[in-house]
């Protein structure tokens, strides 16, 4: 799939598109998620133009899909979920329901989240 360059990710990235921002690095952008599924639910949206998980780590160097991550966990903690739990979830295409064609992580947390069976 190519690289929508106008998804509403990229928009936010580039500062077209408020949203409500609570970390950014050089590598991540994250804000509250509009339609949350859990009492925190925060997207992290790295800084590079990857439709999917599998995009995001063929395109991005090593240093980079590691520093991503260090990031994630980062705005986890900032979040003050370390304690008591919190998911961390993305989705690969359509029949996984990604929506968004902008790799992205969802953190999820704040509350008792069902299990997934």
């Amino acid at each position: 799939m190519k690289y929508d360059k106008n998804n509403i990710f990229a928009r936010m990235l580039r500062s077209e598109v408020p949203c409500s921002k609570i970390y950014e690095d050089q590598f991540c952008l994250a804000f509250h998620d509009i339609n949350p599924a859990a009492n925190t639910h925060v997207l992290v949206v790295p800084k590079i133009e990857a439709t999917s998980f599998n995009d995001f780590v063929h395109i991005a160097k090593p240093e980079f899909v590691a520093s991503f991550f260090v990031s994630v966990q980062k705005v986890a903690s900032q979040l003050g979920l370390e304690e008591d739990g919190y998911r961390v979830i993305f989705n690969h295409g359509a029949n996984a329901s990604q929506t968004v064609f902008h790799f992205h992580v969802h953190i999820l947390g704040g509350e008792r989240l069902k299990g997934m069976n």
